[in-house]
Formats: structure tokens, sequence, C-alpha cells
């Protein structure tokens, strides 16, 4: 609307003098005045009233419906899809004991999520640690706002919280698989506390918290937690796979899943509910979250076609656990690029997270020698530094991703491998102090004929299945 023009004329002639001629130009003053206010004023409360709603961030109801779906599909990832599929891989003597690790230790977390993980994770602070501003969500409520990736958009602070709450708690049930079957639970739950506070808050504070994170300062880009929850939770998991010890009779009896069924079942969960990791990580209900969506779906039928060509040529026969673990190695290695490659970068990005997985669970676990009972770094340690070293290669726009104009792979490439090594050098260093401290003060063992006997009767008192 343009603005209306105060002008005022003089009266016609003949020309009047005196005071009739005053009168006159008077009343002419007043009418054109008495004209121009009302559309000056209606015009002026239309300015303000833009200038209010621009400046009042929006809150669009399918992103908030989005991001609640996104959080609870995170939770599925974790009851029952990671207990079934960590569950499955277990002997049936230990098959409650990992289903009570994984669902204890993402509970536990969660709390201390809301106690004070949420504060040093994203309330201010330095460039590697947050402040303790925001403590049991001091200061937050119905009405708190946090922003989006579109400027002057947000969500509920609410809802920001509970979805990076799914985040921590599903990085420390992953660790667990590891040494699965010989550790004590307590020392599960007192390392889990530890690690939560020392390893997995600091780098989520370098690597999302915007814009003074170190590793997101410097151009990191990890979409959904490629080096947060994969590479931290793999190194972890190793690390305790060495402090722990082999499990009685490793290399020498038979130790098989128990049933695959169930394996099968969960790594089917982990891949539904991993939509609402990656494609929830966007924030919004945008086409930034449907690219993270079909992101997701190519990579993870890549992974897995790799996996079982790879098993059928070298062992002559594709496995149904090869395919479920191929599921889990594709979904691991899209996490940190879903949201920035193209679909065509991520199926290669599956495939060769599907074959680092391969190996990463055969010759890498025979190099390194550990018991890492399930996978969890020939899996989500090697499939999240393949994934993250990869994402600065396929998000150049030349190559199909959403990279600026003057994108250098080089480049980005070496700013991933920072992020990757500060990782593995931070989760690394945190694990061993965590153990070494677990060790110290409650053991990290059960004795050799509880193990023997199985941790189901012997640390819960209960069996899974009736002899």
């Amino acid at each position: 609307m343009m603005k209306p023009v105060l002008a005022i004329a003089a009266p016609d002639k003949p020309r009047m003098t005196g005071r009739l001629a005053h009168a006159v130009w008077g009343a002419a003053v007043l009418g054109a005045l008495a004209a121009w206010l009302p559309a000056h004023a209606q015009d002026a409360a239309e300015v303000a009233q833009a200038a209010a709603s621009a400046a009042a961030p929006v809150v669009e109801k399918g992103d908030v419906a989005w991001m609640m779906t996104s959080t609870l599909l995170v939770l599925l990832m974790v009851v029952p899809g990671l207990a079934l599929f960590y569950g499955g891989l277990v002997r049936s003597k230990n098959v409650l004991s990992v289903l009570m690790q994984v669902l204890t230790v993402f509970s536990l977390i969660v709390l201390l999520w809301v106690a004070y993980g949420y504060s040093l994770a994203f309330a201010g602070g330095n460039a590697f640690i947050g402040t303790l501003d925001r403590v049991f969500l001091l200061g937050i409520t119905k009405d708190s706002l946090a922003a989006t990736f579109t400027a002057g958009v947000s969500i509920p602070e609410y809802v920001f919280v509970a979805f990076q709450a799914t985040f921590a708690g599903i990085t420390g049930a992953l660790i667990v698989g590891a040494f699965a079957e010989r550790i004590k639970f307590r020392a599960v739950l007192l390392f889990s506390v530890l690690w939560f506070t020392f390893a997995y808050l600091p780098i989520a504070h370098m690597v999302w918290y915007a814009p003074d994170g170190f590793l997101f300062a410097k151009g990191a880009i990890d979409f959904a937690g490629g080096t947060v929850v994969h590479i931290n939770a793999g190194v972890a998991g190793l690390v305790g796979a060495y402090l722990v010890g082999k499990r009685t009779g490793y290399g020498r009896d038979a130790i098989k899943p128990h049933n695959v069924t169930f394996t099968m079942v969960g790594a089917s969960l982990l891949w539904v509910g991993w939509f609402g990791f990656n494609a929830g990580s966007n924030l919004e209900a945008t086409a930034g979250a449907a690219l993270a969506f079909i992101n997701t779906l190519v990579a993870t039928a890549a992974a897995a076609i790799a996996w079982t060509l790879v098993e059928a040529v070298h062992k002559g026969k594709p496995s149904m656990l090869g395919g479920a673990s191929g599921v889990v190695a594709g979904l691991v290695g899209i996490t940190p690029a879903c949201g920035t490659v193209g679909p065509l970068g991520a199926i290669v990005i599956g495939a060769v997270a599907g074959l680092a997985g391969v190996w990463g669970v055969t010759g890498l676990k025979r190099l390194l020698r550990a018991d890492d009972s399930l996978d969890v770094f020939g899996v989500h340690g090697v499939g999240g530094i393949v994934g993250a070293l990869l994402t600065g290669v396929f998000t150049a726009p030349s190559l199909g991703g959403t990279g600026a104009a003057d994108f250098s792979i080089t480049h980005q490439v070496g700013v991933q491998a920072l992020g990757v090594g500060i990782t593995v050098v931070w989760s690394g260093v945190v694990s061993l102090l965590a153990f070494g401290l677990v060790k110290a003060l409650v053991g990290l063992r059960v004795p050799e004929e509880s193990e023997r006997e199985g941790l189901d009767i012997t640390s819960h008192g209960e069996t899974a299945y009736e002899s």
C-alpha cells in the first residue's frame, strides 16, 4: 500500500481576504487532515503489525508434529529395536541381561539429560562445553522456543530437549553390545554416567552447538550424529572390550547368536526408527527432511545388498545375520551425510559402509584381537568413520550435494578428518579413565562361574526361556 500524501490546496478564486479567507483556509486544512490522518494511521498500524510478525518466531504445527513423531521413532530404535537386535545376537542365557542393559542405560541417560546434560550440551558456554544455566531445564517453559535451520522458524524447546534426549540415550545403549555377556550390571550403569558426562556431552557441544562449538565453527558436517553418536560409541565399546576382557571360551568354544529372528526384527525396527533419527534432525517438515528421508532409504538398501553380495562371494552363502548387519552399517554410514548429499551419493556411501562393515567385523576384528561381542566398533565405529569422511566428498555440488558453489572437497575432508580424530581420541581417553575408575570402585567383570551360568539368572534372577 502506498502512503497517502498530505496535499493542501488554496481555495479557488475569487481570492478572499480577512476572517472569511482565514476561515475558509482553516476549513480546508482541517478537511485535508481529516482525510489524511485515518489513512496514515491505518498504514502505520499495518507497518507495525508487519514488523511485529517479522520479529516473532513462527511455530508451525506440522513441524511440531513431525518432531514429536521423530522423537517417538528414535525411541522405537532403542526399545524394542536395538534391544531385540542385540538380544538375538547373544546366547539364550544372557538375552535378558542385554535387554535390561539397553533399557536401563537409555532410561538413566534420559534422566541425566534433563538434570544437566541438555544444559552442558546446548546452554551457551565455550567451544568445548556448555554451562549449567539450564540444569533440570531451569527457565524453560511451554512457551520457550528453540531455533531451527530456517531463520524465524522455531519449535517448542521441550520438543527439542526430548528429541536430543533420545540421541543421548541410544548412544549410551549402543556401547553395551561390545562387552555383553560378562560385565557387572552396576559397572555398566556407573560407566554410563561417567562416559555420558565427560565424553558424550563435550562432543555433542563441539559438533552441534551453533555458532561456538569447536567443530561446528570449523565447518564440520555431522547432520545426525556420525561423530557424536556412532564413532563416539564405537570407540568406547572397543576400549571396554579390551578392559573387560574376552568372554570365557572365546576363540575356543562356539559362541553363536541364539535367535537371528530377533536380530532381523530388531534391524528392521532400527531402519524404521532411523527415519526419525536422520530426517528428524532437519528439525522441520520441509524439503530438507525429505532429502534426509530418501537418503536414509537408499543408502541402507545399498549397504544390505553390498554386505550380502560379499558374503555370497566369499562364503558361498548369504546369511540373514549378514543382511541385518548390512542394514545397520548403511544406517550408520549415511547418518552424518543424510542432509547434505544427493541420493546417488547416499547409495555410494551406503555401499562403501556395507563393504567396510564386513571388513570391520572380520579382518579388522582379528587384527585388533578384541572380543567386541556384538561388533559395536566394527559396525558403528568403522561405519561412522567412513560416513563422516565421505560426507566431505559427496556434499560437493558437482556430485549432487548441497554444498556451496565454492565447496572444496579437499578442505572439507580435512575438516571431517579433524572431527573424526578428536572424537576417537576424546572418547578413547575418557573411556579408558572411566573404566579404570569403575574397576577400582565396583569391579568390571562377573565371576567366571556366574558367566558360565548366564547373567540372566545370576544378575537378574530370571530366565528368558523355560528349559
